[in-house]
């Protein structure tokens, strides 16, 4: 499938830089198979009905982008300054990194990341190394939260530096396990009223997790989707999870993905039949038009870049034309775009 057929233009003033205060009273565009309207997301109780239930991703995003300094070497030479975007841990306080300037630091280099936090080279490849931290778990958290910032998304960092404010807006009120590299950024909507009137409506809410990585803002460089790498990245549905979701099923309730991170991960851990299965292990499923979905009735996520997986996905899901019509709307309409922008509502197109 041509990727150029995911492309639409859009209006760089049309890229939010900051979340709506409060988060749910950014707007919302529900788009079912009859049109679009235009509501705003604390209208999302209205929506949905009683036995529906919300899966939500409980990820934290950790202060993922550190600037440091790689010491002068015995051999001679200034020392020099070092950005490195941790995006995936590999376990034992070792992470792959996009790193700048890459080609100053080789094996066995040290980089100091202020006073607290420092990593060897263990191996690097081309933009990308590996580095090995020097803490404990527990340790090396609280080390990374004094000395990173929030790895913000290129289209906002080109624009504005991360702030202080950005450790609390860039994560969800369902923030609980560590290890994303970006936020699932439908969660950034949800306040704890609106979650009560949801459980006022009758509506479940459970969490799954899904560690996002660097890898959600690559953008597709192949001409075809049939030749695109897809990033891998880790989640997790416990038996628990599972169960109480199979439940809401059995009982004709409908299963709403709140981001395409849920989508992922439930459609990843689905039989045929639909039912979800527990689930630990990475996933790089690549969702595009023609895809079966298996589990989700609904979903609720952002508005994504062109071009990119995401909106394949939701043009997957809802149907390419749909959504192309959707996304006209919302710039005529001066929605807010991308990860601190507004929200759609999409039902299922079949």
């Amino acid at each position: 499938m041509r990727v150029d057929l995911f492309d639409f233009d859009l209006p760089p003033e049309r890229i939010a830089l900051s979340p709506a205060v409060p988060r749910d009273s950014a707007r919302l565009l529900h788009v079912k198979p009859s049109g679009v309207e235009d509501r705003i997301v604390r209208d999302l109780p209205s929506l949905l009905w009683p036995g529906d239930l919300l899966v939500a991703n409980d990820t934290k995003v950790i202060p993922a982008q550190l600037f440091g300094e790689r010491p002068a070497r015995e051999s001679g030479g200034d020392p020099v300054s070092i950005e490195a975007t941790l995006h995936k841990d590999l376990g034992g306080n070792r992470w792959r990194a996009f790193v700048r300037p890459a080609k100053r630091i080789r094996e066995g280099d040290v980089i100091r990341f202020g006073e607290a936090l420092s990593a060897e080279v263990v191996a690097r490849d081309g933009a990308e190394a590996e580095l090995q931290f020097d803490t404990g778990r527990d340790s090396f958290y609280a080390a990374l939260d004094k000395a990173g910032v929030m790895p913000l998304p290129p289209y906002i960092a080109r624009k504005r530096p991360a702030g202080e404010e950005d450790k609390s807006s860039y994560q969800t009120m369902f923030a609980e396990e560590a290890g994303s590299v970006a936020a699932p950024t439908a969660g950034l909507h949800f306040t704890p009223d609106l979650i009560a009137a949801l459980k006022d409506k009758g509506v479940h809410q459970t969490t799954i997790t899904l560690h996002v990585g660097a890898g959600t803002f690559l953008p597709v460089t192949a001409e075809d989707t049939a030749d695109h790498k897809m990033h891998s990245e880790w989640g997790e549905i416990t038996e628990r999870q599972a169960e109480e979701i199979n439940r809401v099923r059995a009982e004709g309730g409908r299963i709403i993905a709140v981001g395409t991170t849920s989508l992922r991960l439930l459609e990843s851990a689905a039989a045929d039949d639909g039912t979800i299965n527990p689930f630990a292990a990475e996933t790089d499923i690549f969702i595009t038009p023609g895809y079966r979905f298996k589990a989700v009735d609904m979903l609720m996520t952002n508005f994504h870049l062109p071009r990119s997986t995401l909106f394949m996905l939701v043009c997957a899901f809802a149907g390419t034309d749909a959504m192309k019509a959707a996304y006209a709307h919302a710039i005529e309409k001066e929605y807010r775009f991308y990860s601190y922008g507004d929200a759609c509502l999409l039902e299922r197109a079949s």
